[in-house]
């Protein structure tokens, strides 16, 4: 066997797959982990407004964003093992910054270097897949790594609120410290270099631009880039608001980590069911049935809350309404990577870190000023996300119809 892909098919696939997973498991863990520690901080660091707590989500989330538009480009000319090592460094720094940090400023600059780093996790795990699978070979794949990512957030509150028991929440962050130099050593002996240096590009500015150029003027690309940013809106927004509900409006603070770990579970199957119906119906009929699905539901929702249930049930519809955003993240988020990444072959790594990097810092541009309307209600979180999922709907048949033209 000859070629780039001959190295890493070396490593056999379930153990690839359970690689790839962890990989993008890492950014899932260091911002559910953190969840039930908001309180914490808030008591610890800004007393005086503990609102502010929330942005450590946030300053995370944007320093992924930075992280992504270099991660690719960095790992197509260095290599892909080489900037994922890199990648963990800077993660491991800023947790360290985070774990000594004397105020909340300073928390906040770690949590953005922490997010830099886990790009190369994210991003380059991407690229990697990419290097060795392609269409819906490659979206089958995606959904098993993406079923991990949707169950990290199960199991990542009630880490944290066990890690906070123990050692308080700075804790958290020398859990994050573990895990990342943990799963940097497992590929360090595990997996062979996927992208040999023949096939490597010089790190130079016109290509790169050359490249991005390409990545945003294919439609069918920069069509599911935009999708894919409305669908992580939906994600965002719902984990801004989501501990507030249960705190301020349901009075069940002390059980979140437990609803959250039934939520997460429950919609961890939304990337099994993917896995097991894509090779037959196709990407993009995957993500319109999840879209149309998310519409209804979310309609359901502001009609029965507008009616006025008894408390109790309230409650058991935010549950299933947010088990709904979670399962439709594993219906669509995968299908519309391989979506936008199925015409970039060649520059595999600048694609992926466009398309994660606009995806991702576009969908907490609009997920932040949804979440600051709060109004002790779920009322703001139902109404962005219909809007986000209308809104993809629409898009999604614009994209058929580019699919269909570039046949």
């Amino acid at each position: 066997m000859t070629g780039p892909i001959a190295p890493a098919r070396a490593l056999k696939r379930p153990e690839f797959i359970a690689l790839m997973a962890m990989m993008a498991a890492t950014v899932a863990f260091s911002i559910d982990a953190m969840l039930p520690g908001l309180p914490h901080i808030a008591q610890s660091l800004t007393p005086e407004a503990p609102n502010r707590a929330q942005l450590i989500i946030t300053a995370f989330l944007l320093g992924l964003g930075l992280g992504t538009f270099v991660s690719g480009p960095l790992s197509d000319s260095f290599g892909r093992k080489r900037v994922i090592l890199g990648g963990a460094a800077i993660y491991i720094t800023g947790a360290a910054l985070a774990m000594i940090a004397p105020s909340l400023e300073t928390l906040l600059a770690a949590r953005a270097i922490q997010g830099i780093g886990a790009a190369a996790f994210r991003i380059v795990s991407i690229a990697i897949i990419r290097d060795l699978y392609a269409g819906r070979d490659m979206a089958r794949l995606m959904s098993f790594v993406m079923m991990v990512f949707a169950l990290t957030p199960a199991m990542a509150p009630l880490l944290g609120a066990g890690v906070i028991a123990v050692a308080g929440w700075r804790g958290v962050f020398g859990a994050f410290i573990l895990f990342a130099t943990l799963l940097s050593l497992w590929m360090a002996l595990r997996l062979p270099e996927p992208l040999p240096r023949e096939a490597r590009g010089p790190f130079r500015a016109a290509p790169l631009r050359a490249a991005l150029r390409e990545v945003l003027a294919h439609p069918v690309t920069r069509t599911a880039i935009a999708v894919q940013m409305l669908c992580m809106t939906t994600l965002f927004t719902s984990l801004s608001m989501v501990q507030p509900m249960f705190d301020e409006v349901f009075h069940r603070a002390d059980s979140f980590p437990y609803w959250f770990f039934l939520m997460a579970l429950i919609a961890g199957s939304g990337s099994f069911l993917n896995s097991r119906l894509v090779m037959r119906l196709g990407m993009e009929r995957m993500v319109r049935a999840a879209l149309t699905a998310q519409i209804l539901l979310s309609l359901a929702a502001i009609a029965l809350w507008q009616i006025g249930l008894p408390p109790d049930a309230q409650f058991g519809v935010f549950v299933i309404w947010q088990t709904s955003v979670f399962f439709q993240a594993g219906l669509t988020l995968g299908n519309l990577n391989a979506l936008a990444m199925a015409p970039m072959g060649a520059i595999a790594g600048m694609a992926a870190s466009v398309t994660g990097a606009i995806a991702t810092v576009g969908s907490v541009v609009i997920a932040i000023p949804i979440g600051l309307q709060f109004n002790g209600t779920p009322m703001p979180a139902h109404l962005g996300v219909l809007g986000a999922v209308l809104a993809g709907y629409a898009l999604m048949h614009r994209l058929k119809t580019r699919m269909i033209e570039t046949v």
